[in-house]
């Protein structure tokens, strides 16, 4: 079992950045491919970004490629989600998620844990 928890959302206005935490508890962490999703008011969840196990491998929807960019620390059970040049059509809820593979993906039904979310808002 994993525990999920994002941190650092807030409301910022458009060019500025903001810098996502997700905490996971658990040994295993280091073994898991992790990913940030994002969800806009009546839209559906989408992909942002995914990291493999030991940061070899990292892959971003196009939208956000060369602004944002998606790290972990395995030390720290804590994988980070970079956002510069922020954009009104950011604003979502953020989620990161785990899954049980050394890989990273971009397929939601891919993943068996999630985090609560954290709202990033970006004002225009």
């Amino acid at each position: 079992q994993v525990q999920l928890v994002e941190s650092g959302g807030g409301l910022v206005q458009a060019g500025d950045s903001l810098r996502l935490s997700c905490a996971a508890s658990g040994r295993t962490f280091s073994t898991y491919g992790m990913g940030w999703f994002r969800q806009a008011p009546g839209k559906e969840r989408e992909f942002v970004a995914t990291i493999s196990w030991n940061a070899g491998s990292t892959y971003y929807r196009d939208s956000v490629k060369d602004r944002f960019t998606i790290s972990r620390d395995n030390a720290k059970n804590t994988v980070y989600l970079q956002m510069n040049s922020l954009r009104p059509r950011d604003t979502a809820v953020y989620y990161c998620a785990a899954r049980t593979g050394p890989l990273g993906s971009s397929v939601p039904s891919e993943y068996t844990y999630w985090g609560q979310g954290t709202q990033v808002t970006v004002s225009s």
